[in-house]
């Protein structure tokens, strides 16, 4: 019903976002109306999320100076944001040899009897990922981990301590539960991590959709693209990546924050010149056409915003 609605109401658009949606019926709504809409469909807790960790994870192995594509990465939470983050990290290049998910029954691998046939991209990824065959829980698939992404549950102490310490030398953790991350940075950093993350904006380095959303639906509008592909998402992510890099990178300063506005346009100009590339939008524009028209709709939403916080038709932001 949700796939035959939105391509009910599709004309009217010039572009769906999906919310909110459980796996596994998220991967098969998504990959359907992919194929199907003529207009983009975009899942940000799937995309999204991805597009950003992508981007975070770029900047924080060239921080420890490890190669990111032949690193062990081990994925705690095999829902729809980690599932989509494996399926980035592999389209990315990474080697999924060296990539162990993790759900509530333990570590993703061939001898799994216990998941269903609608959970296809757990399957999937069951034969293609941990070539080691590693079995056991989070403690056994951190172990010997050159970086950890924790999408799973709040914490703290879903990751212990005790398990970073057992992690590779110079490890990166991402702890992305919201309130509370699985671990807290601080026992992360005294149990031997060396560049942390988090969900939150409190704490250093947050990863947050809205870094990566706003910029590759500007992107996609633009050049009138029919979908999003997942290249596109890895060329907002690679350009996120460049905006901080450009700013200097440090351990706690791998992502930009909302309040760098030029990062949105550089992230829409690449995200639009990609779909070019992929023969995925109908409007041609130049990389230089790109950028003016993206600063132009971005400047005047946000203007828009600055009036009416002024005017108090709405609240105003305050940190």
């Amino acid at each position: 019903e949700i796939i035959k609605t939105v391509k009910l109401i599709s004309p009217c658009f010039g572009g769906i976002n999906l919310e909110d949606f459980s796996q596994p019926k998220c991967f098969h709504i998504l990959d359907t109306l992919r194929k199907e809409s003529k207009i983009p469909v975009w899942h940000d807790d799937q995309q999204g999320t991805a597009a950003v960790t992508l981007a975070g994870l770029i900047n924080a192995f060239k921080v420890v100076g490890k190669n990111f594509k032949e690193a062990r990465i081990t994925l705690i939470g095999s829902g729809a944001a980690n599932i989509a983050c494996a399926r980035v990290m592999l389209a990315f290049g990474v080697n999924p040899a060296k990539i162990i998910l993790v759900d509530s029954k333990g570590t993703l691998h061939k001898g799994r009897t216990d998941i269903g046939p609608d959970y296809k991209e757990k399957l999937r990824f069951c034969q293609i990922t941990n070539a080691e065959q590693r079995q056991g829980n989070i403690a056994e698939a951190m172990e010997g981990a050159d970086a950890v992404v924790a999408l799973a549950k709040p914490g703290p102490d879903v990751i212990k301590k005790e398990w970073v310490k057992k992690m590779g030398k110079d490890a990166i953790i991402f702890a992305c539960a919201n309130p509370i991350p699985e671990i807290y940075p601080w026992d992360a950093e005294e149990a031997g991590a060396q560049v942390i993350a988090t969900g939150r904006s409190d704490f250093p380095n947050q990863v947050n959709n809205s870094l990566c959303f706003p910029a590759i639906f500007r992107g996609t509008l633009d050049v009138m693209a029919t979908t999003i592909t997942d290249e596109m998402c890895i060329a907002s992510a690679v350009e996120l990546a460049k905006c901080a890099e450009d700013k200097g990178l440090r351990k706690d300063y791998l992502l930009p924050t909302m309040n760098e506005r030029d990062v949105f346009p550089r992230q829409a100009v690449a995200v639009g010149m990609k779909a070019i590339e992929q023969k995925v939008a109908r409007v041609k524009m130049t990389k230089e056409q790109l950028f003016e028209r993206a600063s132009l709709m971005i400047n005047r939403a946000r203007q828009e915003v600055d009036v009416m916080m002024e005017k108090g038709l709405i609240p105003a932001y305050k940190e």
